[in-house]
């Protein structure tokens, strides 16, 4: 099974976690999948990316865009692998449904979303009956990121 890493936010908001995370992936080469749930949360995702970073850019794209399998970063509706990425990143906690299709996989939730933290925990638990090879980072004072799991 593929790693899979629980993002918990307690300090900054999901979409500045988002452009830090996606940023990382940019720099290391790492072609991304962003599955946002719906296509009204991926087209408010891509526009909010041109605005996090005034300063910086992310090459992304959506299905409005067309041609997922030139963006570096593919933010969708679902997990759906068009853009031949190797991490892909699920906003709310909840578990991928085919790990495998990727060598890595972020939940990132909120702590302000109870529903999120709840799914978070059934995914970690159902993930780890599964034999995944599972870390839990948690935001702390400073917004820094520590592992506690």
């Amino acid at each position: 099974m593929s790693e899979v890493r629980f993002y918990h936010l307690t300090r900054t908001s999901l979409d500045s976690a988002l452009y830090g995370i996606l940023e990382k992936a940019v720099g290391q080469g790492m072609r991304t999948v962003v599955d946002a749930g719906s296509p009204e949360r991926a087209e408010q995702l891509s526009a909010q990316l041109w605005t996090v970073q005034p300063s910086g850019f992310l090459p992304h794209g959506t299905a409005k865009d067309g041609m997922p399998e030139r963006q570096p970063i593919y933010i969708g509706e679902n997990s759906e692998n068009l853009n031949g990425a190797t991490l892909l990143v699920m906003l709310g906690g909840q578990a991928p449904p085919d790990p495998e299709a990727f060598s890595l996989c972020c939940l990132v939730f909120e702590d302000r979303d109870a529903d999120a933290v709840v799914l978070a925990r059934k995914s970690w638990k159902s993930l780890k009956e599964a034999g995944g090879f599972l870390s839990y980072w948690q935001q702390g004072e400073n917004g820094g990121w520590q592992k506690t799991a």
